[in-house]
């Protein structure tokens, strides 16, 4: 247990930032579950609008603070070739059959 009042004022402030960042990361993983189960339904309209409300997730994640710009811009570009690829492996369906 912390001694000193710097020592515990810190712990209380980590528990409430611990606290924030949770809810942000929790926001940030539904957008993002969302946009891949409408991935797999093959709802590519409803994936692009989904795709658009995870990057705004994961901006605001960077904004703050709760992810690192760079891991935002490393997730949304793997998101937006997921849907990318589906949209191609579904044009190549329909070109074969």
């Amino acid at each position: 247990m912390a001694i000193n009042r710097s020592a515990i004022k810190r712990v209380r402030t980590s528990k409430e930032r611990q606290i924030r960042n949770a809810s942000v990361k929790s926001l940030v993983k539904t957008a993002v579950k969302k946009y891949e189960t409408s991935l797999e339904d093959g709802d590519f309209t409803r994936s692009s609008e989904l795709l658009k409300e995870a990057g705004k997730a994961l901006d605001k994640a960077v904004q703050k603070g709760v992810i690192h710009k760079n891991q935002a811009g490393r997730r949304k570009s793997r998101l937006t070739r997921k849907l990318t690829l589906m949209v191609k492996e579904a044009e190549s369906k329909e070109g074969l059959a």
